[in-house]
């Protein structure tokens, strides 16, 4: 490259450098810290590989039956219910529950993390009795959902990402959580608590909190996602077969 050609390459360079938008996020200089927190492993004394697990008799005979549902050869792609299956016996899912489901399922390692680490249904940290996740998207945000994001914090005394010291809920913002009809709505544990009131989230948290179990589902009155007013279609009887079709057919 000639003298010449490299200074108006720099001089390009530099001109590009100055006009360019302030908050432009270079992806060579993004923080390499923030992959960290959400998918590299550092052991602990609570999470290494030398923690011991296996499967319960009783989750073995689960474990077969659920790898009986897909092709033989195949068993791999077992890989998320039996994480799930891992997770309710341990209570979250540490490197070792992770290795031994690998090793179970004759696959490599590595894809058992990439399964562990993109799916937000497995806790990769110790997590409490209850998972309290509220729904932040946009349905349930504009239906109350930060205010009662602000009420959880303020009843259990912790923030988003937490746990409280009794070890009894920790607390999680959630993506769509597929209510959407009846926002705002939180899910605890397997169960959906939909159409909340401040007053309802604060009931179930009480209940939960004194060992009983909150009615799952809408808590204004509806069976389901129906129109809260009453149907607005199919509102008569069926016309019965043969409705609208040519006499001679």
């Amino acid at each position: 490259m000639s003298w010449r050609n490299l200074v108006s390459k720099t001089s390009f360079l530099s001109l590009i450098s100055r006009s360019a938008p302030q908050n432009v996020r270079w992806l060579h200089r993004s923080p390499a810290r923030l992959a960290g927190q959400l998918f590299v492993h550092r052991d602990t004394p609570e999470n290494n590989k030398d923690i011991p697990f296996e499967f319960t008799k009783e989750n073995l005979k689960r474990a077969e039956a659920i790898i009986g549902n897909y092709p033989v050869g195949h068993k791999a792609a077992a890989v998320i219910p039996l994480l799930d299956l891992a997770q309710r016996q341990y209570g979250w899912v540490p490197l070792s529950v992770m290795n031994y489901v690998a090793d179970y399922l004759e696959m490599p390692r590595m894809r058992v993390y990439e399964v562990a680490t993109f799916y937000t249904m497995f806790h990769r940290k110790p997590v409490g009795k209850h998972v309290i996740q509220l729904c932040t998207t946009t349905p349930c945000m504009l239906c109350g959902a930060e205010e009662h994001m602000e009420f959880l914090q303020k009843k259990l005394g912790i923030n988003v990402g937490e746990t409280t010291e009794d070890g009894m809920f920790t607390l999680q913002s959630a993506e769509c959580l597929g209510a959407c009809v009846n926002a705002p709505m939180m899910q605890i544990g397997d169960d959906y608590y939909e159409d909340l009131t401040l007053k309802d989230t604060e009931e179930i948290i009480d209940d939960l909190k004194s060992g009983k179990i909150p009615k799952a589902g809408p808590r204004n009155g509806r069976f389901a996602s129906e129109p809260k007013e009453g149907l607005t279609s199919l509102t008569e009887e069926p016309k019965g077969p043969g409705f609208g079709l040519r006499s001679d057919l």
